[in-house]
């Protein structure tokens, strides 16, 4: 049976869209644009940031990154000084102001990143069931290629996103400063100076652009050779699936890597972490495979994919489990292995989000760990379709919100709040994500054809 995308969705996914336009535009257009309007906001609180998070006197701040400390170097809030540096009340107020600056960009960016990682962690789970001929899975292989078909919008906005930092349009990341590089002067950083060969916006943009290209192409011989099967005789076409993807799994697992610390990592360039790619991954991947499940379920509650049974929803959830656990050893040896080591280097990183991001932090931990811990260990509960949804929607915000916690630390700071901007960015990108996916979903029948493996996908069962 062919799905239509029913006009109520389409309304939906566009009204999304457009409330999320506007929640971002009221908040925006409120957000303090000189440093009078922040020191009357900071009265206002108490001293405090956004939100009402507690922040030091205007007379001294001192803002510590990997051991350091930024000093500001111009209304973007950007510099440098070794040792440490005590702000002046107008330094601090400077500093405040490129906080909010960033703002509205690191929602953007939280937001877009998020939905574009779950159809990455897709294609990398569709390239995972050619590569290990899994027999559970070709009746969802449909629903897959629906959600990765987000890939080429989603890779384009983060590009169009890198891009405008590279220009400077806004001031995300700290090392694009080329005063930090500079020697001689005020503001020159030796460790980023350091770094400077890798860590350059020529060739940051060059590996992003090397990575979108490679996924992207991927999907589309992907869909290719899934097409040609569907019309194929003999299994000439899923052969050549099986090649692509096992080469594409290579590409992907160093590009992800990779992609993690410049597009994540980078964000606080004197912090680093030898898990970090394996941390993202889980999480990718985690995401991924619930927006499979839930997707399916959507699907099937409609009166499509008729032959998807309760297994494999089943082995969905069994993943989203799994995945949950891996994130969560992930997350305790990358903290654990930092925190006992107590480098300052190394430890600040947590510091900062322990103390200012405090609330998302934990909350995040109790989303991603104990609630899917509890809901989805009992294997009888991985059969029931409404405890899988509400495990995968406690899923995906809590992802959301880790992402959030990697990004705004080393862009907004103590600045931080979850307002409109926030909020908007996350309904625009959701309405966005939900048209194209289910637009995608229109062009092919949901069933494989001539897939060799289909009928064990039918009878699956135990």
């Amino acid at each position: 049976m062919d799905y239509k995308l029913s006009k109520n969705l389409k309304l939906t996914a566009f009204i999304f869209m457009a409330v999320g336009a506007i929640l971002f535009a009221v908040d925006y257009v409120n957000l303090p644009k000189t440093t009078q309007e922040v020191a009357a906001l900071e009265a206002a609180h108490g001293g405090g940031h956004g939100g009402g998070h507690e922040q030091t006197s205007h007379d001294t701040t001192t803002e510590g990154h990997g051991g350091d400390a930024h000093e500001v170097a111009s209304a973007h809030g950007e510099g440098h000084a070794e040792g440490g540096h005590t702000m002046s009340k107008e330094e601090h107020l400077e500093h405040t102001l490129g906080e909010y600056q960033n703002k509205p960009w690191s929602a953007i960016y939280v937001a877009a990143f998020f939905f574009f990682m779950i159809a990455l962690a897709c294609l990398a789970f569709y390239a995972i069931q050619y590569a290990s001929q899994a027999g559970w899975s070709p009746l969802v292989l449909r629903v897959m290629e629906g959600i990765t078909a987000y890939l080429l919008p989603g890779s384009l906005i983060m590009f169009g996103l890198l891009l405008l930092s590279g220009l400077h349009v806004n001031h995300m990341f700290h090392w694009m400063d080329p005063a930090l590089v500079e020697e001689g002067n005020e503001h020159y950083d030796k460790l980023i100076a350091g770094k400077s060969g890798y860590l350059n916006v020529p060739f940051f943009l060059i590996r992003a652009a090397i990575f979108i290209a490679g996924w992207n192409l991927y999907r589309y011989l992907a869909l290719k050779f899934s097409k040609n099967q569907d019309e194929a005789s003999d299994n000439r076409w899923h052969k050549k699936s099986f090649k692509a993807a096992a080469a594409f799994l290579v590409f992907f697992i160093y590009t992800e890597s990779i992609m993690s610390w410049d597009w994540i990592m980078s964000l606080d360039p004197h912090w680093f972490s030898t898990l970090f790619g394996w941390y993202v991954f889980a999480g990718m991947m985690v995401c991924a495979i619930t927006t499979i499940a839930l997707v399916t379920m959507i699907l099937k509650s409609q009166g499509y994919l008729e032959k998807v049974n309760d297994s494999h929803i089943h082995d969905l959830a069994k993943f989203m489990f799994a995945f949950s656990i891996f994130w969560t050893y992930l997350w305790f040896s990358q903290f654990m292995l930092i925190w006992y080591s107590n480098i300052p280097e190394e430890v600040t990183y947590y510091i900062q989000r322990i103390e200012d991001y405090n609330l998302p932090f934990f909350a995040m931990l109790g989303m991603n760990f104990i609630f899917p811990l509890l809901i989805l260990m009992n294997s009888d509960f991985k059969r029931v379709n409404w405890f899988v949804v509400m495990a995968g929607i406690i899923i995906l915000l809590g992802h959301y919100v880790d992402i959030f916690n990697m990004v705004m630390p080393g862009t907004v700071g103590k600045s931080w709040s979850f307002g409109f901007v926030e909020i908007g960015s996350l309904l625009f990108f959701l309405g966005l994500f939900i048209y194209v996916v289910f637009n995608s979903l229109t062009k092919r029948p949901l069933e494989p054809k001539n897939n060799p493996l289909i009928e064990e996908s039918k009878h699956f069962h135990y």
